[in-house]
């Protein structure tokens, strides 16, 4: 049967400290419990939404660029247009000339103008073949999105079902946490929150199970094993930082 745990923590022994902490680290290892439940979903979801936010980028860059070329095309379109308006007056003026000066200078402003005419044409037939493959892509983009969107939709289903079943227990842990937390000295508890940081396996407290550390496993001599079990000062493990507790103490917490 579990003692009965004093809430002031200046009042209490060394031995509910240490109750206190194991019982803290198992609503933690709880909550990693329920989280681990849910895999990677949680960063699959966040890598999905980065991914279609990037491809819609692209999207809108490409149909942008579009846009813009459309507007050049139209520019050149309009250049053509004035190029042969200049043609038709030069070729009119012609019939009229008085010299072979005249004559050669509106032949070479016709000239120029043919010449207008065909970079412009060139530019568009460039600019629609570019076009034509921007097309293609925009539309293997747009195909891309919707298959991303798909499968955000179902991971985000999946992730929501997952919260939903795990919801309750989880608010029933944290809600645990603080209610420990509030009882413990600030010291353990900032030592606490430091060692579990640091642990890969989340782990800031852990049991001596078989003459060795529960987190690193590390042989523990016989003599700091006897000072664990008297339960008179809080001893952290030499190898890993990790605090120590014997197993019947966990047990306890544990009950």
């Amino acid at each position: 049967m579990a003692k009965t745990i004093n809430n002031n923590p200046a009042e209490k022994s060394i031995e509910e400290k240490l109750i206190d902490l194991r019982n803290l680290q198992d609503a933690y290892s709880e909550i990693d419990r329920i989280k681990t439940l849910r895999g990677e979903l949680p960063l699959e979801v966040q890598d999905l939404e980065d991914e279609i936010a990037g491809m819609e980028t692209r999207l809108a860059n490409l149909e942008e660029e579009n846009k813009k070329q459309s507007q050049v095309s139209a520019g050149e379109k309009a250049k053509i247009a004035n190029a042969q308006a200049l043609i038709e007056r030069y070729k009119e003026q012609l019939g009229g000339v008085k010299n072979n000066r005249e004559y050669d200078n509106l032949s070479k402003e016709i000239e120029f103008q043919e010449l207008e005419i065909e970079l412009a044409q060139k530019r568009i037939t460039e600019f629609a073949e570019e076009a034509k493959t921007r097309k293609t892509r925009i539309a293997t983009l747009k195909g891309n999105i919707d298959e991303r969107r798909i499968d955000l939709k179902a991971k985000r289903e999946e992730l929501d079902l997952i919260k939903s079943e795990t919801k309750q227990e989880e608010e029933v842990q944290r809600a645990r946490t603080i209610e420990i937390e509030a009882s413990v000295e600030e010291r353990l508890l900032k030592a606490f929150h430091r060692i579990r940081e640091g642990a890969r396996n989340g782990l800031a407290v852990v049991s001596v199970d078989r003459d060795a550390c529960g987190g690193c496993f590390n042989k523990i001599p016989p003599q700091k094993q006897l000072d664990i079990k008297l339960h008179k000062k809080v001893i952290v493990c030499e190898y890993c930082g990790r605090i120590m507790v014997d197993a019947d103490l966990g047990a306890e917490a544990e009950a």
